[in-house]
């Protein structure tokens, strides 16, 4: 009994065993199908079980059955046909979304015995999405003609939902004028979409541009997104204020009342917001009574009396009018007003004078008749009030005459009147300058609109013929640019702004002319010139070389361990752009404590020994080198010198050997650099000398039109003069040049932010257009 339990005990597990080796046939089968995605429901996908070898009478008997592993119920096997067909249509963006490779793993189980096949179905991407952009509408806003050709805006790009070439997109924009799309591919394959601005706007032509942009995919057939690009152009003061006539004509009665409304005129400004908000004022008038005759609404443009009109003492009023905007930088429009005044019978008839020529042109010649004197005895006894001398206004600018007829009885009797006789201005002076010469300096980087410096003339004449506007005398500057792109000079106060920063390393000196001139007839004009010094600023930092790269060869220092104290082994190379003190370098390390027998020359970059080397200094050693140069704040770089110490002199015996043939020119670069501060430095007290001289001694007048001159400059730190050449870069690798220059900036501690302009006659223009000092 126990043996027959025995036994069977042994008979189970065997057939156990038998059992599990069935069931774990598994991937004794393996298919693959593939399926584009969105197949309708019933497409046969393949014939599975002959591609797995299974005869289609055992699937029922054998209990097979199919399980999806994970990815949901799309498909199904007809065992009756052995045909695997699409369930479900299948989504390949949402079962797989981005993935490269889209299938669904199925497993085909059948019994009697046991086993199980695997198949997995590709499912292939079909162009079914379009491009989608995140917005329907996208608004930009760009200011008008402050915007530069060339200016960049970033665009939002579209999503495809799809995989593979269906995904790859491409961008158009609607036909215009002013824009145009460009993609850019950074360092990391990643693209953006640049809008691009390729010519100045102009709110008043078009104050909004609305655009398509569409995005297409590669797939087939091609699917497109589209997106409205708005851009709103924003208003910049750029319109001046305009009347509706350049002069109005009006009649008055000179008993018109005081506060009676001679005429209303009005001006309009094409920009919008505060740039068309106008303030109106009377200017320029011509008589000098004008403005205690009439006065103006500043708001609504309304001139009315203030005062009494007298038709003996002035019977035609010229008022000038001027609309201002009230922009950052207001702009102007101007009209006359001419005010006509009618005669009325207020003076008792007496002694009269009439006159006939008031205002008297200073320029009139001896004998011109001023006025008509005649007297109520007799209609033939008149006489000419007549000019004895030539007269001038800037001398005496009117005449008060006492005119008294007196007769010849006894006791004689008489009758007074006085004239007044105003002198009229004749455009006889041009507008000057007080010196020849201004002088500016301004560091680099300043910000776009700031105030450099106000010019400013004089004219000795009056009303219109003083009135004296500026302007630059225009002219090309290095690669063609004209001067205009650089500075701006206000119209009416002289004051001189920057347009754009400037740049030390691409520009130094900018000369230009300029030109005063009033509005007399003909007009005179003045010119001045203007020297404008950019200052460098520490805005480069040092560009640093490893020691072996002007060697060809990147690898470390080789050092022998027989090298004495002050064994050269190596030189970190840099070089700053920057001038002066800002350029001048200094070399360290950055962790002293980690140098060990190694130091750095503080100024020549040389690696050197401190002591004798030792075999416990061990195989190599590396030290982080630390350049920076001395300007205000410093900027620096970082070095990492590797160094191997080896048991041969032989190995480093031909890279000391060129080692030392290329220090001398960096010691004769210090030597030279040296001698060049301390000519500097003598040559600022010559300067000052030079300076105070010129200061006491008043240079000939400036002539009108532009001129070559020969710039020197003179500074707090000593002088230096600009040729057509200049060396601007110390540079400190091996071969430098010997006779390269170092320049120090000037310091000027008390100036304004953005420069300040030097009030010295330092260069004197003489007849030709030359600049002499």
């Amino acid at each position: 009994m126990n043996l027959l339990w025995g036994d069977s005990l042994v008979t189970g597990q065997l057939l156990r065993l038998v059992l599990l080796h069935t069931a774990w046939e598994v991937g004794s089968g393996q298919v693959s199908y593939s399926l584009p995605e969105e197949f309708k429901q019933g497409t046969i996908v393949g014939r599975l079980a002959q591609d797995l070898g299974l005869e289609v009478s055992e699937l029922v008997p054998r209990m097979s059955q199919m399980v999806s592993k994970g990815r949901g119920d799309y498909f199904e096997v007809n065992f009756q046909s052995g045909v695997l067909f699409v369930k479900s249509p299948v989504d390949r963006e949402e079962v797989c979304c981005q993935s490269p490779l889209c299938a669904i793993d199925l497993e085909v189980i059948v019994d009697k015995p046991l086993r199980i096949f695997h198949v997995e179905v590709e499912i292939q991407d079909i162009n079914d999405n379009a491009p989608v952009f995140s917005v329907n509408e996208e608004k930009l806003s760009i200011a008008e003609s402050l915007t530069l050709p060339g200016s960049r805006f970033p665009l939002e790009g579209a999503s495809d939902a799809d995989f593979g070439t269906n995904s790859l997109l491409t961008y158009k924009l609607s036909p215009s004028e002013y824009f145009t799309i460009k993609v850019q591919t950074n360092e990391e394959q990643s693209k953006s979409l640049i809008l691009v601005l390729q010519q100045s706007l102009d709110r008043e032509e078009t104050p909004e541009h609305r655009l398509l942009f569409t995005a297409t995919d590669r797939g087939k057939p091609e699917l497109t997104g589209t997106v409205q690009l708005v851009i709103t152009v924003l208003d910049v003061n750029d319109n001046a204020p305009s009347f509706h006539q350049s002069s109005y004509k009006v009649r008055l009665l000179e008993n018109t009342a005081d506060g009676s409304m001679v005429i209303k005129v009005n001006a309009t400004d094409l920009d919008e917001g505060i740039n068309k908000d106008i303030l109106y004022t009377l200017r320029g008038v011509t008589q000098p009574n004008v403005s205690a005759t009439f006065r103006i609404d500043s708001n609504t443009g309304e001139i009315r009396v203030n005062g009494e009109l007298d038709f003996e003492n002035t019977k035609l009023h010229e008022v000038r009018v001027e609309a201002t905007d009230k922009g950052n930088f207001p702009l102007s429009g101007h009209c006359s007003v001419f005010v006509e005044v009618l005669d009325v019978n207020d003076n008792a008839p007496e002694l009269t004078i009439t006159s006939h020529s008031l205002p008297v042109p200073e320029d009139a010649p001896p004998g011109t008749v001023v006025a008509l004197i005649s007297l109520v005895s007799t209609f033939k006894n008149y006489h000419s009030l007549v000019l004895a001398e030539a007269v001038d206004r800037e001398r005496v600018s009117e005449y008060k005459i006492l005119v008294t007829a007196r007769d010849e009885g006894a006791p004689s009797l008489s009758a007074s009147s006085s004239i007044l006789v105003p002198i009229a201005d004749v455009n006889g002076n041009a507008p000057a300058f007080p010196q020849p010469v201004y002088t500016v300096f301004v560091k680099e980087n300043n910000r776009p609109g700031a105030h450099l410096l106000s010019v400013s003339a004089s004219d000795p004449d009056v009303r219109e013929n003083a009135f004296v506007s500026y302007s630059v005398v225009e002219r090309s500057v290095g690669e063609q640019q004209p001067v205009s792109s650089y500075i701006s000079v206000h119209s009416e106060s002289g004051h001189i702004y920057g347009l754009q920063p400037f740049d030390y390393e691409e520009l130094q000196v900018l000369q230009f002319q300029v030109s005063a001139r009033d509005a007399g007839f003909p007009s005179l004009c003045g010119n001045v010139t203007v020297q404008l010094f950019v200052l460098d600023e520490n805005d480069n930092a040092p560009a640093v070389s490893p020691p072996g790269s002007g060697r060809g060869s990147p690898g470390p220092e080789l050092v022998p361990l027989s090298a004495g104290a002050g064994h050269v082994v190596g030189k970190v190379r840099a070089v700053d752009v920057d001038s002066g003190y800002n350029a001048w370098l200094r070399y360290e390390v950055q962790e002293a404590g980690a140098a060990g027998p190694f130091r750095v020359g503080v100024y020549s970059g040389e690696i050197s020994t401190t002591r004798a080397l030792e075999e416990a200094d061990g195989p190599s050693q590396r030290l982080v080198i630390l350049v920076k140069d001395h300007g205000e704040p410093a900027l620096s770089a970082t070095a990492t010198v590797s160094l191997s110490l080896v048991e041969s002199p032989q190995a480093v015996k031909w890279d000391s050997r060129q080692r030392v043939g290329s220090e001398r020119p960096l010691v004769d670069l210090n030597v030279s650099l040296t001698i060049a501060i301390c000519s500097l430095s003598g040559l600022f007290v010559l300067v000052i000398v030079v300076y105070v001289g010129l200061r006491c001694h008043p240079g000939p007048e400036v002539m009108c039109g532009p001129g070559k001159a020969t710039v020197v400059c003179s500074s707090e730190v000593g002088s230096w003069s600009y040729s057509q050449r200049q060396s601007r870069k110390l540079c400190v690798w091996e071969g430098t040049a010997k006779n390269d220059l170092m320049v120090f900036r000037p310091n000027f501690p008390h100036s304004s932010e953005n420069g300040e302009a030097g009030k010295g006659q330092i260069l004197t223009p003489n007849v030709s257009g030359q600049v002499t000092s």
